[in-house]
């Protein structure tokens, strides 16, 4: 909007200044006069302005030191020059050294007021893609990761330590518990941001053409490779491949990666020769890939190389204290991509039930029972009537110690009956329940008055 931007009009003949300026401020802009190149320079310095109108032949400090200052102060901000010496080598001098445009005396107003116009709006343009860009890196980076809790923060603090380092990353977690958002943020958040970040998942093409999309192919390498392909390695040289679940890759493949993460180089298939790539390997897996070592199913060299960095996620059942958020955010989440819903919250209720949940499909399993919840809800919060026909039983059942307690007990009391529960279970031995407990033995023994535990 031209009520919005501000216009500095360069001109070291004053009245010439105020000419422009009338015209300029009835189209809605807000103007200010600089009365020679020093005087607009200083003012570029105190203030932000959206575009310069500026006199090229001045004394002392002309329009091109003008221009030279505004790039370096905003190398976006866009200075129309005027001269009334029209010379072809002016404006191409002009428009080499970043000019907008170039505007020879006499003009007429309407011209000025097109030019202005056009270069407030393809600032505002420029503006309102930087911040898209810095929304989707936002959503991409440790944005798009949702928890308040211990376990959540611990990770936030690796991942950025983790993203500066080239090192391959090899991130932990269950199904569903968001190892591709981890990947995403440790891309978002490091020198290779710029660079593409190129997902594949390994489990979810047949082996056979596994290599093909990883390394690439010749046309004519097999039956069926009408065309060539560079591959993914290809795709990603300059940022970050996430290979995911990468417990799953065949033999074969995992001696093919070994060499590329060794060489850098990477060898399409059908092809005689390599070509370097600059990659950055983050893999994921839910599976032990310790054990697939023991097993003989995984490479060991392959496995050391890769866990150079280990970054573990998790589950959503160690974490319920982030389920609100998790709440919160997925219900604005489904309201976006079913905007007639009349669902706006959920019931206090519901959300501690949810916590109580055991999420065996993690934060995935989480998102999209609060989108069934908002699609089929009737009315704006749903209560517990809606959950118990779309989550599991266990869910809906009182808490534990609600059932066992009809009223409230002392805290020192509840502590030492549990104490004396858990000494049970381990058969009286009171090292081990200790160790189960995360408390020290000796607690123990200083509550035996209380919960009537035999020595041994």
């Amino acid at each position: 909007m031209p009520s919005s931007a501000r216009i500095l009009v360069v001109d070291d003949h004053e009245e010439m200044g105020q000419m422009m300026q009338a015209p300029l401020e009835d189209a809605g802009y807000r103007v200010d006069l600089a009365t020679g190149g020093a005087d607009a320079i200083a003012q570029l310095r105190a203030r932000l302005y959206d575009v310069v109108l500026c006199d090229l032949r001045m004394e002392d400090v002309d329009g091109m030191d003008v221009l030279a200052a505004a790039r370096k102060l905003d190398p976006e901000l866009p200075v129309l020059l005027m001269t009334a010496f029209g010379a072809v080598e002016s404006a191409v001098e002009a428009m080499k050294r970043g000019a907008y445009h170039y505007l020879t005396k006499p003009f007429r107003l309407d011209e000025v007021l097109l030019y202005v116009g056009r270069a407030v709006e393809e600032r505002r343009l420029r503006a309102e893609h930087r911040d898209l860009k810095r929304q989707v890196a936002d959503r991409s980076g440790l944005g798009s990761l949702i928890g308040r809790g211990a376990s959540m923060q611990a990770l936030y603090a690796l991942i950025e330590r983790v993203a500066q380092s080239g090192a391959p990353v090899l991130v932990r977690g269950e199904s569903g518990s968001g190892k591709e958002l981890v990947a995403r943020a440790l891309h978002s958040e490091g020198p290779r941001r710029p660079g593409p970040f190129v997902a594949v998942n390994c489990t979810a093409l047949p082996h056979a053409l596994l290599e093909s999309e990883l390394f690439g192919h010749l046309k004519g390498a097999f039956t069926g490779a009408t065309t060539a392909r560079r591959g993914l390695f290809v795709e990603a040289d300059g940022g970050t491949l996430f290979l995911d679940e990468i417990g799953d890759m065949p033999p074969e493949l995992q001696a093919k990666l070994l060499r590329v993460l060794e060489d850098g180089e990477v060898r399409a298939v059908g092809a005689d020769g390599s070509r370097s790539v600059d990659v950055r390997v983050i893999a994921a897996t839910h599976q032990d890939l310790e054990a697939r070592v023991k097993e003989g199913r995984f490479r060991a060299d392959l496995f050391y190389r890769l866990n150079v960095v280990s970054l573990r996620i998790p589950p959503l059942r160690e974490r319920p204290e982030d389920i609100p958020m998790l709440v919160e955010h997925f219900v604005a989440r489904a309201r976006t991509r079913n905007p007639r819903s009349p669902v706006t919250a959920l019931d206090p209720d519901v959300v501690a039930a949810l916590a109580r949940m055991p999420w065996a499909g993690n934060v995935r399993e989480l998102e999209n029972l609060i989108e069934r919840l908002v699609v089929l809800g009737s009315q704006s919060t749903v209560d517990l009537s809606l959950l118990r026909h779309h989550a599991s039983g266990g869910a809906l059942e009182p808490h534990p110690l609600a059932a066992a307690y009809e009223q409230v007990v002392p805290l020192r009391q509840l502590e030492s009956e549990y104490i004396a529960w858990v000494v049970a279970r381990c058969g009286g031995n009171k090292t081990r329940a200790a160790e189960l407990l995360g408390i020290d033995v000796s607690t123990i023994h200083r509550r035996r008055s209380d919960t009537g535990i035999s020595q041994r």
